[in-house]
């Protein structure tokens, strides 16, 4: 079988703009409204080191949380831009948090970040915690979440490039930080039934 051109630049477009299970899973989105903000729901996951870690551990934070995998063409792209971003922001209540979907777990993932020395914390992901986010179907699946702990914007594949990721950080970091009262962390991710 031959390919033309136009054909193959298509088929390789298509695989850089997400690592799919099904076909139509990308969409385009931008910063929500508050009012439009649904709560994230929260979990606990296990890092590479074996800490128990909760999403509602970064209530305060505004945090960009990043279901991928070590084999996924875009999510490598996207890794090095979160990087620059936990160290550019971290010091102003930001954090990135990856969620490895990989099956083949930390075997597979711990030389990952150890190899690209990843700054921001890695969490092994199973489906239970994808379907929270309404089931990962396409990788990555980014979310950014806002200080209040309610997602802000979701984005599947590469459909928006680092100066869109870093203009929605911005927006979310100058949100009026004066107006949060005293919280608890029940106030932030609300728990699955």
């Amino acid at each position: 079988m031959h390919l033309t051109r136009p054909v193959l630049a298509i088929a390789v477009l298509s695989l850089l703009v997400s690592c799919s299970k099904s076909p139509d899973t990308t969409h385009a989105a931008s910063v929500k409204p508050d009012k439009d903000r649904k709560v994230a729901p929260d979990f606990t996951l296990k890092d590479a080191s074996g800490a128990s870690v909760k999403l509602s551990d970064y209530k305060g934070k505004v945090v960009i949380l990043d279901f991928w995998a070590t084999w996924c063409g875009p999510c490598k792209i996207e890794i090095p831009w979160f990087m620059e971003f936990e160290q550019e922001y971290k010091d102003r209540g930001f954090a990135v948090v990856g969620v490895s979907m990989d099956e083949d777990g930390w075997s597979a993932v711990k030389p990952y970040i150890e190899a690209r020395k990843i700054n921001y914390r890695i969490l092994l992901g199973n489906d239970h915690v994808g379907d929270l986010y309404g089931g990962v179907e396409s990788l990555p699946t980014t979310f950014l979440i806002d200080r209040t702990g309610k997602i802000a914007a979701v984005h599947v594949g590469l459909e928006m490039g680092k100066d869109g990721f870093k203009n929605e950080i911005d927006r979310l970091l100058q949100g009026n930080r004066a107006s949060l009262r005293p919280v608890l962390a029940t106030d932030f991710f609300t728990r699955p039934e």
